[in-house]
């Protein structure tokens, strides 16, 4: 989906002619746009996680080893692999937080 841009009011309603307000009267039959669920994008960030914490691992062991030459690509991906990993922890305590504010509404 491409964001318009800014453009000033061309029309009554305040809207230029590239944004418009749909139609109440049901005439709109458009559907929404399939995509993947939040359920493939979470699978796909775990994944890509896993992938920096294994490129992570295998350059600290050649920098240990003495196979690598460049300390700072080595500490960039540590430090990659380790934000990665703080901002899955906090994704994770949002969702538990949301879990639990959900579970303790009244019906």
């Amino acid at each position: 989906m491409a964001i318009p841009p800014i453009a000033p009011p061309a029309l009554g309603n305040g809207l230029s002619a590239d944004f418009q307000l749909p139609a109440l009267d049901g005439s709109d039959t458009t559907s929404p746009v399939e995509g993947s669920g939040f359920g493939d994008a979470l699978t796909s960030a775990l994944g890509k996680l896993g992938d920096l914490q294994d490129q992570a691992a295998s350059q600290s062991q050649a920098l240990a080893t003495g196979k690598a030459d460049d300390v700072s690509g080595v500490a960039m991906a540590v430090e990659r692999a380790s934000l990665a990993l703080q901002l899955a922890a906090q994704v994770r305590n949002k969702a538990v937080d949301a879990y639990q504010e959900l579970f303790r509404m009244q019906v």
